[in-house]
């Protein structure tokens, strides 16, 4: 049996207070994502948080208002959110939307026998899901915590959680994700069939 990993998404200030909507639908989720990850640590399970790191060069980064790069290495902006963060958890740079695209993050789990990623963070629509189609085609098994998900807009976080639940992941509240590791040691792999 492989380890079990929680990658966290953009939990940064640039990223959670570019809107009113983004701001107040982490401050509803913290309270319980904070609690996830805080129970997952207590299991022995390991926190990557992927921090979401714009290059200068980079013609795709959407830039704020006034012209100016967000999330640059080493800004406040960019730095994880400390009320997410804990001693032992481990932080993978990213620039683009998923963890995986051209970062060391497969090669550390790899590294550290991970086998299983639980994909949690922001947005769901957009670094959640891509971070967790690209641990699906890696071959791991993928469970998204629908309660440690978020968006600024709940249609888009919904839409998304449909799309991963009928594709690459399982998708349950992390009270469910906990029932199942007491009960059965394991997370077990979603099987994936794909219908005429």
């Amino acid at each position: 049996m492989g380890k079990i990993a929680v990658l966290t998404n953009d939990l940064q200030a640039d990223v959670v207070h570019k809107t009113p909507e983004r701001t107040a639908a982490m401050a509803e989720a913290q309270p319980r994502f904070s609690a996830f990850l805080d129970e997952m640590r207590r299991r022995g399970h390991g926190i990557y948080h992927l921090q979401l790191v714009n290059l200068p060069d980079d013609p795709n980064v959407e830039r704020d208002l006034d012209g100016t790069l967000p999330l640059q290495r080493g800004s406040q902006g960019a730095a994880i959110l400390a009320d997410f963060l804990a001693d032992g958890d481990e932080t993978v740079e990213k620039n683009k939307d998923s963890g995986f695209y051209e970062t060391e993050l497969h090669d550390r789990l790899q590294a550290a026998g991970v086998d299983t990623v639980l994909v949690t963070g922001l947005q769901t629509q957009i670094c959640v899901q891509t971070t967790a189609a690209d641990a699906f085609f890696r071959g791991y098994n993928v469970w998204v915590p629908s309660d440690c998900v978020v968006s600024g807009n709940p249609a888009d976080r919904d839409r998304s959680l449909e799309w991963l639940a009928g594709y690459c992941a399982t998708v349950a509240d992390s009270k469910e994700i906990f029932d199942v590791l007491d009960a059965e040691g394991e997370l077990p792999r979603k099987v994936v069939k794909i219908l005429p």
